[in-house]
């Protein structure tokens, strides 16, 4: 079987990624690739930058979360340069607990998982490997051999930074196994892997009054005292706490404050002086990044009790908003369906738009800026031309309310309610309609919705509607029109031989009659007129065109109605306006008649072919259209 063989080249790789050597030979390493010396801090940094960055929109997006993680490219990039990247350059920045902060399902979770099987990945290639002292329960960094003394020199000869101190086991195998010989110290290639707990760890606070501190640090294996004689002998001690297995990589602290005193405790001299206590040893050593996610309400808690004030100043805290693009929310939902077993149901096109555009409206604060309304700004925010505003107005928006996205309605809500549309019996396909009616219907249902919240959010719900209503219209529209290409040319030909005659003061001789006649300004303005180019306007609109042609030409290049986006839009709204009535009685009449049937069978057959419907999407459709145009 060919799942069989793979297995077994897997099987293969991994083995070729073990390696075991002497501290000699590892020293041998560090002059050919000194960065396999790096920080957990800059380990993860540079796992993150060597995936790739991308500049978009003006943000920097990183390729590593960008299949993942969508609508938060501001905040992981804050996440990413004021934190990891500060923290791999060893500034103080890596001396804090980082806490991301942010509402339920906005990507919290989804950071920590990425971040670690990233490095369960990044760990098995070439520029990700590490190495430690072989037999030590915390992957020990080889270099911490080196006594205190002799490291300045190190230093300046290998350029490399020593940090830390062996751990008490590692001391007591030195001393005794190897009878103090450094260079014989057995050193082994150190792969990350969460299920093994190797460079990777997980706490989950629990009741208080059960659970133990050696979680996180270690306990004494009583089984051992005798045979060792002492609980300050090492080999009697498990170094088995989450805080010394994730050592040279990242520990997850889950509901950090929810944690009992006591384990936060622990956190204030590992994130300040790198190190921690355990059981009857000095001070051990810990290279490690700690990251924890909450919620405002528990942070906003947190802060509020001045016992913690010790701990706060060890936090760094990063915001983690909810996506405010309708483009990037409806790949959260298309992600998120992709993932399920529900693959025979159809969803008709905007559908899951129709339900983004929804949930934005809920986590969009209304501007105080005139000329604003919240579509408009659900619109600039999606990367949409709205006119009369600009770039320069984005940020304007962004810094009237910097929380803006931390409440509203969450994706989970939204795909519990997309599900809901889905596994009703006999469904083989639903549209936008249907989304609505299952994110209007289980409002009554969402516990944390008050009733002046509910009326808003009807509200929402009825514009997302009207949205959907101009998107289903135009997609009709461009359907009826035969051959929409060769109509759109045939305007635009048209129009420009009027704007060219116009400009140079000629006249247009007429195909059939051979007729010379002025220039057709009803049919110019009634192009113009649809995107509102008023007559003062229409000299300046004519001449840009002609420029635009004459550049063209000079590039070698063909212009088309698509070559100017205002003459794109102008020439459709024309069209679509002209097919108007044609529409709305060939889907409303009860009887159409053999002509009218065959213009119905060939929107159906383009809709289908061309714009993603299925039979029974492009049907409803077809009906949904007719039904608002006879309103």
């Amino acid at each position: 079987m060919d799942i069989l063989k793979k297995i077994a080249r897997y099987q293969e790789r991994e083995k070729q990624l073990a390696w075991e050597g002497t501290f000699v030979d590892y020293l041998e390493i560090l002059k050919k690739n000194p960065h396999v010396a790096q920080t957990a801090h800059s380990r993860v940094y540079q796992m993150i930058i060597d995936h790739g960055v991308e500049i978009v929109n003006g943000n920097k997006q990183y390729k590593f979360f960008s299949n993942e993680l969508f609508g938060l490219d501001e905040a992981i990039e804050r996440l990413v340069e004021e934190y990891f990247h500060s923290a791999a350059k060893r500034l103080d920045v890596r001396k804090r607990v980082l806490l991301l902060m942010g509402p339920v399902s906005g990507g919290k979770s989804t950071i920590v998982q990425m971040l670690k099987r990233g490095l369960e990945a990044y760990t098995r290639t070439e520029k990700g490997a590490l190495y430690g002292i072989k037999g030590c329960p915390m992957h020990e960094d080889p270099l911490h051999l080196i006594p205190y003394d002799l490291r300045p020199e190190f230093e300046k000869e290998f350029g490399i930074k020593i940090e830390g101190n062996l751990c008490p086991l590692c001391q007591l195998n030195l001393e005794t196994k190897y009878q103090g010989r450094i260079e014989d110290v057995e050193v082994e290639r150190v792969l990350f892997s969460e299920s093994k707990r190797i460079g990777i760890g997980t706490f989950s606070p629990s009741d208080p009054k059960s659970q133990d501190i050696a979680d996180l640090t270690g306990s004494i294996d009583f089984s051992t005292i005798a045979e060792y004689g002492s609980e300050s002998d090492p080999r009697a001690y498990r170094f088995d706490g989450e805080l010394n297995k994730a050592n040279r990589g990242l520990m997850e602290f889950q509901e950090m404050l929810k944690a009992d005193e006591k384990f936060l405790w622990n956190l204030l001299s590992l994130t300040q002086e790198g190190n921690f206590k355990a059981g009857r040893f000095a001070l051990i050593s810990a290279d490690e990044l700690i990251i924890a996610h909450t919620n405002e309400a528990e942070y906003k808690a947190f802060i509020s009790n001045k016992k913690n004030e010790a701990l706060q100043s060890r936090i760094i805290v990063m915001p983690i908003p909810y996506n405010l693009r309708v483009s990037e929310e409806e790949k959260i939902y298309k992600k998120l369906i992709f993932q399920s077993d529900i693959k025979d149901v159809h969803i008709a096109p905007h559908a899951l738009k129709t339900a983004a555009i929804f949930t934005i409206l809920t986590r969009l604060r209304e501007s105080k800026k005139q000329g604003m309304d919240i579509l408009k700004k659900m619109r600039l925010y999606d990367g949409q031309d709205v006119e009369g505003f600009s770039e320069a107005d984005i940020k304007e928006l962004r810094n009237e309310y910097p929380d803006e996205g931390m409440t509203g309605i969450d994706p989970r809500y939204v795909i519990n309610r997309i599900s809901s549309a889905l596994i009703k019996e006999d469904t083989k396909c639903i549209n936008a309609l249907d989304l609505l009616r299952a994110l209007k219907d289980g409002l009554d249902q969402h516990p944390s919705i008050t009733r002046e919240d509910r009326e808003k959010y009807l509200n929402f719900i009825s514009m997302a509607r009207k949205e959907y209503d101009t998107e289903a219209k135009n997609e009709v529209q461009k359907a009826f029109v035969y051959s929409f290409e060769e109509s759109a040319k045939t305007l635009m030909d048209n129009y420009l031989d009027n704007v060219e005659a116009y400009a140079n003061m000629t006249k247009i001789r007429d195909p059939i009659t051979g007729e010379e006649l002025p220039p057709d300004e009803r049919l110019m303005r009634s192009i113009e007129e649809q995107i509102g180019i008023s007559e003062n306007a229409k000299k300046a609109f004519r001449e840009e065109i002609l420029i635009r042609i004459s550049a063209y030409a000079r590039k070698g290049k063909k212009f088309d109605y698509k070559s100017h986006d205002r003459l794109r839009e102008a020439i459709q709204k024309k069209l679509f306006a002209d097919l108007k009535d044609v529409v709305k009685i060939t889907t409303t009449t009860k009887t159409p008649d053999e002509n009218q049937l065959k213009k119905i069978n060939e929107v159906s057959k383009t809709l289908i072919e061309e714009y993603g419907y299925c039979p029974i999407c492009a049907n409803d459709l077809l009906k949904y259209v007719g039904s608002l145009l006879n309103r």
